[in-house]
């Protein structure tokens, strides 16, 4: 899962550099070509490794492509943070989780523009973090990261930069906040297991395939990502549509009402 993000990556990291036409899908969300480079990317290395395990993969689900799944299946967004991507900001994600009985067990999230590469394994209980060289990202030094307690001077809480909403500074409000960092795609649940942050809360639509593997990354972290009634966000939902959560370090967040 690490090699295809990896290649993935160079491919969409090439198109934004050679430039790129942005068009608008059905649900009115943009896609550019380097999407759909990424996603084929993933999917021939996915298919040559695990070819009995199925694959909902963003494009292809927007093509009308969605595959019958089982109790284990993967989740792929090829670009997370096409509006980033679009605006060159550079926070834009590739993500790719394993679902195992409606869980994220296996979850890479690699950031082309930046070199930042996160992975988790839930079941080992181990996460791991680097920095890729650009010019020679081929063998990554992977080093362990986990959630911080939450700091005497308050939490660290990040938000979307594209989809920031009255709910989510509402809910916000209900605590001791010292820092709020907006930032794209599935970084924000990466800054919560690397323990520079301590709260994301998106009250707001996703996708599962946005959220499973920056939320394999973070429960491999030892931090955790609830629903409105608190119980653990689940995968394989009908449509694969998310309700509003919370992701947070090892403390209970308040409770959402989506």
């Amino acid at each position: 899962m690490i090699g295809a993000a990896l290649e993935a990556g160079r491919a969409a990291f090439h198109i934004y550099h050679a430039g790129f036409e942005v068009h608008v899908k059905a649900d009115d969300s943009p896609v550019t070509a380097a999407d759909h480079a990424a996603e084929a990317v993933i999917l021939r290395a996915l298919a040559q490794h695990a070819p009995r395990t199925p694959v909902v993969a963003e494009e292809q689900m927007a093509a009308g492509a969605a595959p019958s799944i089982g109790t284990e299946f993967f989740l792929v967004d090829p670009l997370d943070g096409t509006r980033e991507f679009i605006h060159r900001r550079g926070e834009f994600t590739v993500n790719i989780a394993l679902i195992r009985d409606g869980a994220p067990v296996l979850g890479v999230v690699y950031a082309p523009a930046t070199g930042q590469l996160f992975a988790g394994d839930v079941g080992a209980r181990r996460a791991v973090r680097a920095v890729l060289d650009l010019a020679h990202p081929a063998h990554p030094a992977l080093q362990p990261m986990q959630v911080r307690k939450v700091p005497a001077a308050g939490l660290t809480a990040v938000a979307s930069r594209s989809h920031r909403t009255p709910e989510t500074d509402a809910y916000l409000a209900r605590y001791a906040i010292a820092d709020l960092v907006s930032v794209g795609s599935s970084l924000k649940f990466c800054l919560v297991a690397s323990g520079e942050a301590d709260l994301y809360p998106r009250l707001g639509p996703t996708m599962e395939w946005d959220t499973a593997a920056g939320h394999a990354v973070l429960s491999a972290a030892g931090g955790q990502v609830v629903g409105p009634e608190g119980q653990p966000l689940r995968y394989g939902k009908p449509q694969f549509r998310n309700p509003w959560f919370v992701a947070s370090g090892p403390f209970v967040p308040h409770a959402v009402a989506a």
